[in-house]
Formats: C-alpha cells, structure tokens, sequence
C-alpha cells in the first residue's frame, strides 16, 4: 500500500483542514457578496509552518461551490502538493510573488466592480478621507498605476508585489485590486468593506456634487479605532460561516 506523502498527511492535519474551511467559505462569501468573477481571480492563504507552501482555490470552479476539500496546496514554485483538482498556472504569479515578496499570509485577489472601477479613473484609488467606512484603509492602499497586461509571467507579479511597498490593499490600473491580511477572517472583512466603501464614493461622486472629505488625521484616528479591535471581523465571519 502506496503511503500518504508528507505533503498530503499535512493537507489533513487539524490546523490546515481549518484553513482549508476558512479559504473556503471566504470564497464562497465573495461569491453571496456579488465579488467574484466567473471562475477567474484567487484567494490564498499561506501555511504558517514557514515552509512557503499555501493553500488556494483551485481552476475551474466557481466560488459558490467550493468547500475544504476542493482547496490545493501548492509549494511557493506552483507546484501543486495536495488536492484533487488541477491549478491554474497563472494564480501563481500575483499570489505566488505576494507571499513570497510582500510577506502576507492572507492574498485574495478580485475584480470586484466598484473597486476595480475606480481603478479606471485618474485618482485609480479609494479616497480614504470619504466614507467612514472608508477611512480604515488611510495609510494602507498602494497604487499600482501602471497597467502591463495580463499577468502571465513570473516577473509581472513580482512587479505588482514591489509595487505594494508593504501596503494590505493594492489598487491594480485597470484591472483589480489584491487585499492582505494576518488572517483570513481580517483579511475577508476588509475585502468586503473596501468594496462598500468604493461603492458609496461612486454613489457619491455620481450626485455630481461637491465631495465633502475629512480632514486626513481625522481619518487616520478613526483607521486607528477601527483596527484596534478585530472582533467584530471575526463575529462577522463566524456570521458567514453559519449562513453562507
């Protein structure tokens, strides 16, 4: 009898199957929250033994679908290691280089419509100065203001890793946006909430009205209150992961 590999005995672990779960649901939460994209984009989630491998969704399926056992782990060249669906080679060259260069646990990468409108536009960002909402992003969106194509190369991920600078949100030009985090609870809960807060700007910049920002130290302090205490991300994500 063929014996599991090590790769495979740690896919089944108790603390990887529950990162397994936690990936899935929070694709399957993108998809309820309307932030996904046919079967395009990835979110991923770095193994925390130091080994470089991660986990990730794997191609072909869509978010709503997919449940822990559906979930890859791949080895920081792309390499799959467990799972029992195939990868799609360019998953790899955002999230791969994200963890590997700009040192983030969490990547989830998307194409949700009013983020990825603002990219289109000169500011190509979130003005985190608006909404309340939008003032826990103040100091931690970068902005990759140059669009190179798609990402089908390693060097063109390596790229828009640089390009973060040490950032947990980049707006991508013309394309998306990537949010990080420590955890995938963190890290869902600011996807979500990034993509309400560039909702009510367009709302708010559609009226044709003058905007109304705050002043910037207002918004750092209230990013502050924010951050200071996560638990209200991790009851909404315990929320999502009784109803979703």
């Amino acid at each position: 009898m063929t014996q599991p590999s090590s790769a495979d005995t740690d896919f089944r672990s108790d603390a990887v199957t529950r990162l397994r779960a936690d990936l899935a649901l929070a694709l399957r939460a993108a998809a309820f929250h309307g932030l996904a994209e046919g079967v395009c984009n990835h979110f991923s989630i770095e193994l925390p033994d130091g080994s470089g491998r991660f986990l990730l969704n794997p191609r072909g399926l869509l978010w709503k679908e997919v449940q822990a056992d559906d979930i890859v782990m791949v080895d920081r060249h792309g390499e799959k290691l467990a799972g029992r669906h195939p990868v799609e080679p360019t998953a790899m060259f955002i999230h791969g280089a994200v963890h590997r260069i700009a040192r983030k646990t969490c990547v989830l990468h998307t194409h949700m419509p009013h983020a990825t409108a603002l990219t289109l536009i000169s500011d190509r960002a979130l003005d985190p100065t608006l909404s309340q909402t939008a003032m826990r992003f103040e100091g931690r969106v970068a902005v990759d203001a140059h669009y190179n194509g798609l990402a089908l190369d390693v060097t063109e991920g390596e790229r828009i890793a640089h390009a973060m600078q040490g950032a947990d949100v980049v707006f991508l030009a013309n394309h998306g946006v990537v949010v990080c985090g420590d955890r995938m609870d963190y890290a869902y809960d600011d996807l979500y909430y990034l993509e309400r807060a560039c909702q009510v700007q367009w709302l708010a910049m559609s009226s044709g009205r003058p905007l109304a920002p705050v002043d910037p130290a207002l918004a750092r302090r209230v990013r502050e209150q924010t951050l200071s205490e996560r638990l209200q991300s991790e009851l909404y994500f315990e929320a999502l992961r009784r109803t979703v």
